[in-house]
């Protein structure tokens, strides 16, 4: 607990820390200021996502880049998952699509990218496990396949709206499957080709395992509070300021949910640690497009007003609500 707080002394990007005491007060205090709300969540999640990234890279250290990289990209995708669901239950398919579409743009274009240059920068020549890289481009290839096809099917055919929800729901299940057997086969059956350098700064003081992994499930929580602050205060907050929930939901949503990955990756990159930076960025991508993304079209049959499509921007068919909401009740906007 000692080095946490020095850290938080020492460190200026983790003083915005009493942001989030204030968050939850006038979240509290005064729910109705929604522009507030919005602001001060997304100053809050910042630092969340400092000390998310310190905590990272010490587990890092101690067991390697990829399971390190893995798990911080599980972590920093919670915060667009708990947005997803939000946005799911209240049947506004446009902020959910538009929230995975940028989260996976952001993370492996901008993150990806801003590391390779901030990490050559300071370093004249970096490497990292190609296999790795091949794995997971492998993996978001195939995903981006599996997302054109409901498109596709449904340019051709306008009426083909059931055969859409089965192949959309057909299509979340083998992806699903397809990111299980992934990580099966990179970290136990074949996990010798994918270990990373694993190095330290050696001038940096590390914390202690059960530090770190505390931390890491407090800032998970704190995070998750901070989230559903965000959640409720954004659709009224985005409409005061002339913002369309497309906008929110690929730029926004995707650079607040990314904050923790962007500080862990680009911390490693600067460090000369581009494995970790890579498999951040990219396994955070692919966690989206093969789990996070099928998972809500999964959970849209239970939790929301109807079922949602892969890669579809239409709704489905308004008979497809199975008289959990009324139809007149209906608005195109919230798909």
């Amino acid at each position: 607990m000692t080095s946490l707080l020095k850290e938080i002394r020492s460190n200026p990007l983790l003083w915005p820390l009493a942001l989030v005491p204030a968050v939850l007060a006038a979240q509290v205090i005064k729910p109705e200021a929604h522009t507030l709300l919005f602001l001060l969540s997304v100053a809050a999640i910042v630092p969340l996502a400092v000390l998310l990234s310190r905590a990272t890279e010490t587990v890092a250290a101690k067991t390697g880049d990829m399971i390190g990289g893995l798990l911080n990209a599980t972590l920093g995708n919670l915060t667009e998952l708990l947005i997803a669901l939000a946005a799911l239950h209240a049947g506004q398919y446009l902020l959910v699509k538009a929230s995975i579409a940028g989260a996976i743009v952001t993370n492996a274009l901008f993150m990806l990218g801003a590391s390779f240059l901030l990490g050559g920068l300071n370093h004249h020549v970096q490497e990292y496990n190609r296999d790795s890289a091949r794995l997971q481009a492998g993996l978001l290839f195939l995903a981006t396949i599996a997302m054109l096809i409901p498109s596709v099917l449904t340019e051709a055919n306008s009426t083909a709206a059931k055969l859409t929800q089965n192949l959309s729901a057909g299509l979340a299940v083998v992806l699903i499957v397809t990111y299980g057997l992934g990580l099966a086969f990179s970290l136990y059956t074949h996990r010798e080709f994918f270990s990373g350098a694993g190095h330290t700064e050696p001038n940096e003081a590390q914390w202690p395992l059960g530090m770190a992994l505390g931390t890491l499930a407090g800032v998970t929580v704190l995070v998750a509070f901070v989230s559903e602050v965000f959640v409720e205060s954004v659709q009224q907050a985005t409409t005061a300021l002339g913002l369309s929930p497309a906008f929110v939901g690929f730029i926004i949503v995707a650079l607040v949910g990314g904050a923790a990955e962007m500080v862990s990756a680009f911390s490693a990159a600067r460090k000369d640690r581009l494995d970790l930076s890579v498999g951040i960025a990219l396994g955070s991508a692919v966690q989206i497009a093969l789990f996070v993304a099928p998972l809500l079209v999964l959970l849209s049959y239970v939790i929301g007003p109807m079922p949602m499509a892969v890669g579809v921007l239409e709704c489905a068919d308004k008979k497809s609500f199975r008289g959990r909401v009324h139809v007149k009740s209906y608005r195109s906007d919230l798909c």
